[in-house]
């Protein structure tokens, strides 16, 4: 049996990067956000991973991933608005049926199912800015193909 989470996590960042725009600022994604980052950004990582549905031919893994948008703002100059648009550009983009489900067959895997676990929007204030965060976390289920 392989981990198939690392696969998952970089068709995440290869789907969203260019793709999610709050006015016309291009978010950049990450999988680790470097120190010299400006806002506002989208960070990608693993969650969990775990074996399920047990059967005698094939190994399945459900997988757990987040992928978090960060915005700051000076006082109250802005607010929790532009996390939820890109939160809902970003749910368009991944979450999606059967035909749109993340192409793992080069890396040995197959992609059966793509499930909104919930998003978490949390707000964050120091003495400078004011940070709003929203977390989206996605659930595959991937299956192992032969040969692997």
């Amino acid at each position: 049996m392989y981990e198939s989470i690392q696969f998952i996590r970089k068709a995440i960042i290869d789907r969203l990067t260019g793709q999610i725009t709050i006015g016309s600022t291009v978010l950049p994604v990450f999988n680790r956000v470097p120190s010299s980052s400006t806002f506002p950004y989208i960070y990608v990582y693993s969650l969990d991973s775990r074996e399920t549905d047990f059967n005698a031919t094939s190994y399945i893994n459900q997988t757990t991933t987040r992928i978090e948008v960060v915005t700051r703002f000076q006082g109250d100059s802005g607010g929790e608005l532009q996390a939820n648009q890109a939160i809902s550009q970003i749910l368009n983009l991944i979450r999606t049926r059967s035909q749109g489900y993340f192409d793992l067959s080069a890396d040995g895997f197959n992609v059966f199912t793509c499930v909104n676990e919930g998003v978490t929007y949390l707000t964050d204030e120091d003495s400078d800015f004011t940070y709003f965060r929203a977390i989206l976390e996605v659930s595959n289920k991937i299956q192992q193909l032969n040969g692997n």
